[in-house]
């Protein structure tokens, strides 16, 4: 069963979903801190070179299977047209005024 965006826990972490799904690059980089990291299967990435790549350049969209009781992390169907779907694992920092620092994303 898929949990709807809107029924993310965390607003931060709902908005960036939302944002993936509907391809809107600057929606993502709006609820991210400018010093945002990233890391893929527990490599440090390039956040605006792997955004590019694996969700903007590549149709990205995610169906959140399971999250966190504080929503900061989710089971995630992931697909894109470079990969197809794979289930991921995704684990968002946020900030107390309600931004994305950090995010770590891999195969659950």
């Amino acid at each position: 069963m898929t949990i709807a965006p809107a029924q993310l826990n965390d607003p931060a972490v709902r908005a960036f979903v939302t944002a993936v799904n509907a391809g809107d690059r600057e929606a993502v980089f709006a609820v991210l801190t400018p010093d945002a990291t990233m890391s893929d299967d527990g490599a440090e990435r390039d956040l605006g070179e792997w955004t590019d790549k694996e969700i903007f350049g590549a149709d990205g969209h995610m169906d959140v299977e399971s999250q966190s009781p504080n929503g900061h992390a989710l089971v995630v169907d992931y697909r894109n047209s470079t990969w197809g779907a794979m289930r991921t694992a995704w684990r968002f920092m946020v900030t107390d005024d309600g931004k994305i620092s950090r995010f770590e994303t891999g195969q659950a």
